[in-house]
């Protein structure tokens, strides 16, 4: 894995990637273009319990340097692409946000970039992907390149489709391709030249389904997972990621890791909410 990579960007890169060649991200920038979805209405607080179990955190850059301490020593992937919200049809329509000059101010240890594979706005989000992968390059600066899907492509995480999405953007040079888990997910694996993480996705029904996810794409080639609502929006997120840690890093088993997060399950470690969450905001918060 990153065999011709450069000393600048794999030092970045190893901020990333943990030693065992796993990665455990932690993604919340769904703000980005959800505002603030139920669970992290308060970014500093909603992530104080989990960053000592990640390997890195996947965010904007307001909410970086509003709400994440310096002494952070984890990996930082700055979100570089937007330009939408939830209250257009769709937000397949997105341009950059963020230079890669400025990503490297911010000491990131890479920039991501969705790309909308079928979508109206296809060719444009390919643009921004080859355009933040050159512009990168100067700074020896990873580019993750996310297989989004929006509304109208909510039924596009199939084998067929990951494959081509995830392909694309490793032939543009992308250094890690964020995708989605599928049946048959190995051949997607094996045909993208590139390490793959999995995305957690809309909020899954149990923990089971959560480790279970999780092992699955470990078995099948993912050097790991970059996950969000499905630990945040959770009644204890800090049990969940150690399970999820636990199943990436130490190798368990669903049901050792299950066992491990209904041990960790109390007042300790139960999400503090402050905010009503209304029946609307769940809908919304799923869409994507």
């Amino acid at each position: 894995m990153f065999e011709h990579t450069s000393w600048g960007k794999l030092s970045r890169l190893r901020r990333i990637v943990a030693n065992d060649g796993r990665s455990l991200m932690l993604a919340i920038d769904h703000g980005y273009f959800m505002g603030p979805t139920h669970g992290m209405e308060r970014p500093a607080e909603a992530i104080a319990d989990l960053v000592p179990h990640i390997d890195s955190l996947m965010l904007s850059p307001g909410i970086l340097t509003s709400c994440v301490d310096p002494a952070f020593k984890g990996g930082i992937v700055l979100r570089a692409s937007g330009g939408n919200s939830i209250l257009e049809d769709d937000i397949d329509n997105e341009g950059l946000i963020l230079s890669a000059r400025e990503a490297n101010r911010l000491n990131a240890s890479a920039i991501a970039v969705s790309i909308y594979i079928g979508a109206d706005h296809q060719h444009q989000s390919l643009l921004n992907l080859a355009n933040a992968i050159n512009e990168a390059a100067q700074f020896d600066l990873p580019v993750l390149a996310v297989t989004a899907v929006g509304k109208k492509l909510k039924d596009k995480k199939e084998k067929r489709y990951l494959s081509l999405s995830s392909r694309i953007a490793a032939e543009y040079g992308a250094d890690i391709v964020k995708t989605y888990y599928c049946e048959g997910f190995e051949e997607v694996v094996a045909k993208t030249p590139a390490p793959i993480v999995v995305a957690g996705g809309p909020k899954l029904d149990t923990y089971h389904d959560v480790l279970e996810l999780c092992y699955n794409s470990i078995q099948a080639g993912a050097i790991g997972v970059d996950m969000g609502r499905n630990i945040w929006q959770s009644d204890y997120p800090s049990a969940i990621i150690q399970g999820v840690k636990g199943v990436l890093h130490e190798n368990l088993t669903v049901k050792e890791a299950l066992e491990l997060v209904d041990g960790l399950i109390g007042d300790a470690t139960r999400r503090k909410s402050k905010f009503e969450v209304t029946e609307e905001d769940i809908k919304t918060s799923a869409i994507h």
